[in-house]
């Protein structure tokens, strides 16, 4: 134990010693492969820094070979430097064959930047959505339907790339869908994976479009499968058709001044087309607003009822119209200041008679 420990220590503190030192210096090939060397292993982490640290290596490798089969002619010397710049060669090749695999193409790729890296989702995640729907991107002409009222079933989800796309309902304006939106997300949300059913809307391209479209059953594994992607569609759907709801309800508030409750159900029915001539859906409202000032005595016995329930009281007399009966019951609540669930489908026979807000034909009514 002792002579080993001496041994050590006269390699460590005394050194080998030389017997002769060479005078000149070593080539410019020695130089130059140790500053790439040098730099070399200054490079940083990543995919770029890789690709940094293995050229550099590589390179000053090489310059090491040609050294030693020209300047110091040692074999071990050429072998080894051989070994390693092999080495590096490799690694880089791999860091090119990696961002190959993972180069999307240039739709998918600013799909991603726009939709979901804001939402930190991991690229293979992305991935494996993309190819569920094959990473084929469609096209719409202009004035192309994506679905037909009535007539197309619904069987895919679609995001709209580029361009922009109308939705009527009966000939009636209803919006727009823009860019990184989906264009069928109510459809969708609307049937339950074993349902099938029809487009309520029909979707007509104003412009170029171009969309990516998800076969439901394909989508419907993937979601089943995927826990994270299925939260995630819930996310991006619940928000889009949020966003679709909120365009009517600004419509709306635009048209009449009033900022309508948007769960409210029948909002449609409630404010559709009126007919011109008044017919049975006009006199069922006149109707319902009549009937409650009658008494159960008046309304009754056929044989007394000398005067129309519904005819207008008497000028003399000043009494306002029977339009308001619903903000007569509660006279605490203000137009604008009730809540949501104050305002019932009464509140809107005062604008019923008005034009439907189903009525925008053109884009410039629409803006307007």
């Amino acid at each position: 134990m002792s002579t080993n420990s001496s041994t050590v220590g006269q390699l460590l503190w005394r050194g080998p010693v030389c017997i002769s030192w060479k005078q000149d210096p070593e080539g410019a090939l020695y130089h130059l492969a140790n500053c790439f060397l040098l730099l070399g292993f200054m490079g940083g982490s990543g995919v770029y820094g890789c690709f940094y640290l293995f050229g550099f290596l590589g390179t000053g490798y090489l310059c090491c070979v040609l050294w030693g089969w020209l300047d110091a002619c040692g074999l071990d010397i050429v072998l080894w430097n051989v070994l390693l710049a092999v080495a590096c060669l490799l690694q880089l090749a791999h860091l090119v064959y990696r961002l190959r695999m993972n180069t999307l193409p240039e739709e998918f790729d600013l799909l991603y930047k726009t939709l979901c890296l804001p939402l930190q989702v991991p690229l293979q995640t992305y991935k494996e959505i993309v190819h569920c729907c094959q990473e084929q991107v469609l096209t719409l002409a202009t004035d192309q339907t994506y679905a037909v009222e009535g007539e197309t079933p619904i069987n895919r989800l679609s995001l709209l790339l580029s361009g922009r796309v109308r939705v009527s309902q009966d000939g009636q304006f209803l919006h727009y869908v823009f860019p990184y939106q989906f264009m069928d997300s109510p459809e969708w949300e609307s049937l339950r994976p074993s349902e099938e059913g029809v487009f309520q809307v029909t979707l007509t391209a104003e412009t170029e479009c171009s969309y990516i479209s998800w076969p439901r059953k394909s989508l419907h594994l993937l979601l089943t499968k995927e826990r994270y992607i299925s939260r995630l569609f819930s996310a991006l759907l619940g928000y889009d058709i949020s966003e679709k709801l909120y365009t009517l309800n600004d419509k709306l508030f635009a048209k009449f001044g009033l900022r309508f409750d948007i769960r409210l159900p029948s909002l449609y029915h409630v404010l559709g087309p009126s007919t011109p001539d008044g017919g049975p859906e006009s006199e069922k409202d006149d109707e319902e607003v009549c009937e409650p000032s009658l008494s159960p005595v008046q309304a009754t016995p056929t044989s007394v009822q000398h005067v129309s329930p519904c005819s207008p009281p008497p000028a003399a007399t000043n009494l306002p119209a029977p339009l308001s009966r619903a903000r007569m019951s509660r006279p605490d609540s203000g137009i604008l200041g009730e809540d949501s669930t104050s305002l019932v489908l009464e509140d809107f026979e005062e604008v019923s008679g008005s034009e439907s807000f189903m009525d925008y034909r053109s884009d410039g009514e629409y803006m307007r």
